[in-house]
């Protein structure tokens, strides 16, 4: 049953990628959708069986076949569905379950759709084998399933020349941390002599005290790297925003639900391990701090939807990493469940608005979609509001229980500092989600309907629209202006909204089921509750109404503020919207001087070194050639004078030789 959600999304590839071309986008949407659905059903079924287990006791372990046996080195292709597993398998299969059929609506015009549904099951597939894994070769596997798909994915559209450099950054800088993490694994394999996280955890328990802790934080800062790239925190956070030249559909799943929590996942896989070493967790809380309040201000000035979205993204994952940081591993697997609710219904319901105002981003572009769209504001306002913290709705649960994780930590007056960090970020987050939401759905429109439909209908008579598969969404689609999105598209919203309002109830202090479920992979939570926890919820409570309240009040009760703070601090507001300037100096102190040493390794080493020793020998061959081509004439008479100078001086060297 295990090797079979595996397997579903792996056929749905390889019907689409090898049948595809026989399809219309509709089959193939059905196709990839029914094949996740299939690995979502068998979930939910080893859920329950996990349930019905003592608690002690709750694992499912499936060996397919031997996969790697060299040496000590010995590697079982093994399934392992734990308490964990079944979470991240719920989230990857449930949510990507909405994400395929919601793709059947978006890419129902698309040239290539079989190719696009293929590689989303290829990616589910590679997800599932990260999670599933019962060992690190098979998690790296699907770690770098996940990190080739996401190639093929950001670049989709690979024929326009910005997104097809995306999906290289993304595909690159994932590398550097992957070649971190694959350090890593070797350190803990020569420290353990084992990589099963069974033997690992066995080996741990039973010698922590004749650990050397150096090494072991040496492996844990490698595994960290690794974590960095996959799950975008500083400095390898580049790649994410960039990350929105994908179809929306790819933003919803990969940086939302799946791909970029795989390292929140490792760590929390991994906790027994990172335990031990409270460097490494000082230096992810703080890390994951930074990042968190760095990218929340960059998502401040954005004026594309999707790259909000996507700075939104980065800073919460930086609420994950703070969370694992100070030991609080079920707070962060808590957050990466409610996040892949509402960041999924906020990526889908971008797109939903891309798609009604005909490809427009630009959200300064946009206002008073509210009676255009008023299903995908409606989802819209709740995800918002899930995100921002607002009471009772599922991010204020998990939002809380991380601040409350940093501020009971026994980091003493570091973790007031993380605390005071953290609140400051969930209030920007508030404000700059809200401001997104006023910008787009509120006030008077900033665009002419009439012009959108006469563009949109101009591309489609050079020849630049879409096709005609589905023609019941064509009639729809081909409607002048600003439109709602059709139901295959709004269904998935309204789901994923349900879920972002009641996802967190499966956190509720002092009743926490999730606490209770995780405690045979993480343990039991290290402190304790007080009357300050209700404080800290009260005083988060009041963060997000204010973030709320000031984004509603400067972009739609007082517009005329925003542009006097912008012509007050331009310089400030130039440096956040140019994103600090971080990719300008990568390219300056890393690209570039690699492109320059590149060109001087083409330019000596390879053209004047190699290749020239190598043509040097030619030559010589060469000239030898035809050197002796003077000699081999043809003429017998030739020939006759140099046998006779030949005899003549060896009998002279014979004679007188000596």
């Amino acid at each position: 049953m295990l090797g079979l959600i595996l397997a579903l999304p792996l056929v749905g590839f390889l019907i689409n990628g090898l049948f595809g071309r026989k399809f219309c986008a509709k089959t193939s949407g059905i196709i990839a959708s029914a094949a996740i659905f299939g690995s979502f059903v068998i979930t939910l079924t080893k859920f329950f069986q996990l349930s019905g287990m003592e608690e002690n006791s709750r694992v499912i372990e499936e060996t397919l076949f031997q996969w790697i046996s060299a040496g000590d080195l010995s590697v079982p292709f093994v399934l392992r569905f734990d308490p964990l597993t079944a979470i991240m398998c719920s989230v990857i299969t449930g949510v990507g379950f909405l994400i395929h059929v919601y793709s059947i609506g978006y890419m129902a015009h698309d040239r290539t759709p079989p190719k696009f549904f293929a590689y989303l099951n290829l990616f589910s597939f590679a997800m599932l084998a990260l999670v599933l894994g019962g060992n690190l070769p098979i998690l790296f596997l699907g770690w770098e399933g996940v990190g080739l798909c996401s190639y093929l994915l950001i670049g989709y559209w690979y024929e326009d020349d910005a997104k097809a450099s995306a999906g290289k950054k993304a595909f690159i800088v994932n590398r550097i941390g992957d070649l971190g993490f694959l350090v890593g694994i070797f350190l803990l394999f020569g420290m353990f002599k084992t990589v099963d996280f069974a033997a690992l955890k066995s080996g741990v328990a039973a010698n922590s005290a004749g650990l050397d802790i150096r090494l072991l934080t040496i492996a844990t800062m490698c595994l960290f790297v690794g974590a960095m790239g996959k799950s975008a925190q500083f400095p390898l956070y580049v790649w994410l925003p960039d990350a929105m030249a994908g179809p929306t559909p790819v933003s919803a799943l990969i940086h939302a639900a799946t791909m970029v929590t795989a390292g929140v996942y490792m760590i929390a896989r991994m906790n027994f391990i990172f335990a031990l070493t409270p460097h490494t967790l000082m230096l992810i809380s703080g890390v994951g701090a930074f990042t968190a309040i760095f990218a929340a201000t960059i998502a401040l000035t954005k004026r594309d939807i999707k790259k909000v979205l996507a700075y939104s993204t980065v800073s919460q994952l930086g609420f994950m990493f703070v969370a694992v940081g100070v030991g609080a591993f079920t707070a962060g697997v808590f957050h990466l469940m409610t996040h892949a609710f509402f960041k999924a219904l906020l990526f889908l319901g971008s797109g939903s608005v891309i798609h009604g105002m005909h490809e427009e981003q630009d959200i300064m572009k946009m206002g008073g979609l509210r009676k255009y769209m008023p299903k995908t504001f409606a989802t819209f306002v709740v995800g918002t509001a899930a995100i921002s913290g607002f009471p009772l709705l599922s991010g204020f649960f998990s939002k809380d229980e991380i601040l409350w994780s940093a501020f009971s930590s026994h980091l003493g007056l570091a973790g007031f500092g993380l605390w005071a960090i953290m609140a400051f970020t969930a209030l920007l987050t508030a404000f700059y989600m809200t401001r997104l939401t006023c910008l787009t759905f509120l006030g008077e429109p900033r665009f002419d309907p009439k012009k959108i439909g006469a563009a949109h209908a101009a591309a489609k008579d050079h020849g630049h629209g879409h096709g005609d598969d589905d023609h019941e969404h064509e009639e729809h689609h081909a409607k002048p202006g600003v439109h709602e999105s059709p139901g295959i598209m709004v269904i998935p919203l309204i789901v994923l909204a349900v879920l972002s309002v009641i996802g967190g109830y499966v956190g509720i202090p002092h009743y926490s089921a999730i606490e209770h479920w995780l405690v045979p992979v993480v343990g039991e939570p290290g402190g304790e509750a007080s009357s300050m926890m209700w404080v800290l919820m009260a005083a988060s409570v009041a963060i997000g109404l204010l973030g709320i309240g000031l984004g509603y009040y400067l972009y739609v009760l007082r517009t005329d503020i925003p542009k006097s703070i912008y012509e007050n601090f331009s310089a400030i507001y130039k440096i956040l919207f140019n994103k600090y300037y971080v990719d300008e100096i990568y390219d300056a102190l890393i690209v570039r001087p690699i492109k320059q040493i590149s060109m001087v390794c083409w330019k000596v080493l390879d053209v004047i070194i190699v290749d020239g020793t190598v043509l040097a020998f030619a030559r010589v061959s060469r000239f030898t050639g035809e050197v002796s081509r003077l000699v081999q004439t043809g003429a017998i008479q030739v020939y006759a004078v140099f046998i006779l100078l030949g005899l003549t001086a060896t009998m002279g060297y014979l004679i007188y030789g000596h």
